[in-house]
């Protein structure tokens, strides 16, 4: 419940600050900015600036949503509503929620379907819906990245190791193992190339078989 209150104070708080310039759309412009996390809210209520510069965001973000024509006129022109200016469009709403990559989440977005993108420039909800699910796409890929605790290491190395045994076993059967343990000792970043180009590996493989050729002749000698 406390979060529930100090969400309806901060909305109140903000409405005043918004309604003296913007009567009509008080309410709306506000129901926006408190879709923001909150410590950027509490930062609109200290700074003019960054709620100005919020404010007129979200008024952008409304005057497109209100303007159907510029983006869902499919029938007049289809090749008027281009590739730059979807972008441009989705851009400025997504901006609005102050995420820190409204760069990468429009790129992302801009990967669906044209008619998805103008579902998404007249439907706030759904854009919420999206912008929401792409920054925690985004969140779980940095921690992916940053995560380098020793079981994710395991899990990885595991991981590559099998892939790396079911490719080597196909091309050296009889020493897919002794083989496999020795790409190993590879850089993660050269593992992941073997994986996707063949040649690489046929020679990595062909390399290890011959150190391991020589190792057994020099034990049996």
């Amino acid at each position: 419940m406390d979060a529930a209150e100090d969400l309806e104070t901060l909305g109140e708080k903000l409405y005043t600050l918004i309604y003296p310039k913007h009567k009509e759309t008080a309410g709306k412009l506000t129901g926006m900015l408190l879709e923001l996390p909150g410590p950027v809210l509490s930062q609109m209520l200290q700074d003019k600036t960054t709620l100005t510069a919020a404010v007129e965001k979200a008024l952008r973000a409304l005057q497109l949503a209100q303007e159907p024509g510029r983006v869902t006129c499919k029938d007049e022109d289809d090749v008027s509503v281009s590739s730059d200016s979807l972008g441009e469009q989705l851009f400025e709403l997504v901006d609005v929620y102050n995420t820190g990559h409204s760069q990468k989440i429009t790129g992302m977005l801009l990967e669906q379907h044209k008619d998805a993108v103008l579902k998404l420039l007249s439907d706030p909800k759904l854009l919420e819906e999206q912008v929401n699910f792409a920054l925690n796409t985004l969140k779980e890929q940095n921690m992916e990245e940053t995560d380098f605790s020793d079981t994710s290491d395991a899990d990885d190395s595991e991981r590559l190791g099998e892939k790396i045994f079911s490719l080597v076993e196909e091309l050296r059967p009889l020493h897919a193992n002794d083989i496999t343990g020795m790409l190993l000792e590879m850089e993660p970043a050269a593992l992941h190339q073997l994986l996707t180009d063949p040649t690489m590996l046929e020679a990595a493989v062909h390399k290890a078989q011959a150190a391991l050729d020589s190792q057994n002749r020099t034990l049996s000698s």
